[in-house]
């Protein structure tokens, strides 16, 4: 599922802060470096652009804002007062391979809690999130009403993000999903 516009804005203004230090470390301006940021907000809210999960989002921007900054340098020619690109570029693997040890530790939790969901839970998580169905054919199939399906997947849910904050925490956290209803 694609990230609305609302998650777009959430997701760039939390990580605000990075993209902005980016930008000034290439100019070493921070007025230009916030004009930078709100031009790459605004074309990931105008452009037409989908971004299916925060990582493809922030991985877009901060090309686009060093690209950005880099026009804008050219543009103006102004003397490069930055740091070398062969530094930017090891920062930038840097901040690429804590951000996926951190995606990488979040989808194993996520594989340890899934492995702990009851069957049934899991066949309801399976036609709903990769089949495609819609709750109410999720009931048809399972044998439930409506309200059960949003409340079983609710519930699960809940306990899916209890699990995986214990695993990424270091607890053990089987108990949680040990519930079939």
């Amino acid at each position: 599922m694609n990230l609305t516009d609302e998650d777009i804005l959430a997701v760039l203004m939390k990580a605000r802060g990075r993209l902005s230090a980016t930008i000034f470390l290439i100019l070493r301006d921070a007025h230009i470096a916030e004009d930078i940021f709100q031009n790459v907000t605004l074309k990931a809210l105008t452009k037409g652009a989908t971004f299916k999960s925060e990582d493809y989002l922030l991985s877009w921007s901060f090309i686009t804002a060093k690209r950005e900054a880099i026009d804008w340098q050219r543009k103006h020619k102004r003397e490069i007062t930055g740091l070398d690109s062969e530094v930017l570029e090891i920062m930038d693997n840097e901040w690429l391979q804590r951000h996926k040890e951190k995606s990488n530790q979040q989808l194993e939790a996520l594989r340890d809690c899934l492995e702990t969901v009851p069957d049934a839970s899991r066949k309801m998580l399976k036609l709903r999130y990769f089949e495609g169905h819609s709750c109410g054919e999720v009931g048809k199939i399972v044998g439930l009403g409506l309200d059960a399906v949003y409340k079983r997947l609710s519930r699960l849910h809940k306990n899916i993000k209890t699990c995986m904050e214990c695993k990424l925490q270091g607890a053990d956290s089987n108990s949680f999903l040990g519930e079939e209803g």
